[in-house]
This record gives C-alpha cells, sequence and structure tokens, in this order.
C-alpha cells in the first residue's frame, strides 16, 4: 500500500450496516486495502443514538458538529478538533445533538470482519 491522502468527498457514504440509527459510513482503507487499520468518515444525523459494544479498538475525530460517548464510567462531549478513544470491549452510547456530526475513525483491526 502506498501513502494516499484523503478528503470527504473521496468517501461514498453509505448507510452504517447492521444499525437502525440514521448512520453512515465510508471507508477509504480497509482489509481490502492490505492495510492493518479501516480509515474513513461518518456522518450522524442529527438526533441519534446508538449503543454498542465495541469490537475492535476504535478512534473518532470530530469534524463538524458534536457528539456524546457514554459507558459505565461517564459520558464526554466532543466537538470539531476533539478525538474520542474507545477501546475493544468497551459498551458505549454515540448520541448525537441537534447539529448531527461529521466524523473521520480509525479502527485497529478492521471494523467489517470483526462484526461478522
Amino acid at each position: 500500500m502506498k501513502m494516499q491522502k484523503f478528503a470527504i468527498t473521496d468517501a461514498v457514504l453509505e448507510r452504517s450496516p447492521g444499525q437502525e440509527a440514521d448512520i453512515s459510513v465510508g471507508n477509504l482503507v480497509d482489509e481490502r486495502h492490505g492495510g492493518p487499520i479501516t480509515i474513513g468518515y461518518g456522518r450522524y444525523a442529527p438526533g441519534q443514538s446508538l449503543t454498542e459494544t465495541i469490537v475492535v479498538d476504535d478512534v473518532v475525530i470530530v469534524l463538524e458538529g458534536q457528539l456524546s460517548v457514554s459507558t459505565e464510567a461517564g459520558t464526554v462531549t466532543a466537538g470539531p478538533g476533539e478525538i474520542v478513544y474507545m477501546p475493544k470491549g468497551e459498551t458505549v452510547t454515540i448520541s448525537t445533538h441537534e447539529e448531527g456530526a461529521l466524523t473521520a475513525y480509525v479502527t485497529y483491526p478492521h471494523w467489517r470482519p470483526a462484526h461478522a
């Protein structure tokens, strides 16, 4: 795999598989490209809530809007330029506020095979 640069316009955002919430994701690098991580963009509609147990180490960078991530330990709210790390095995609830959110994400290892 060669060095690459990505922009949101490079991503084909599709409804997140297996989710009822209005969340779209677009992988730019994943298991199909031979690297060890998944990289992409996500768009969360306003007022969404998603609860799941994280099956890979997941890093979310908020680019626009705001989202909150809650666990048994508490809640963090992140806005543009802030990063949320969600370790494998943690059960989280991700909620968006009235403006929704645009994010970039990196997972290790790839999240698609881990969900299968």
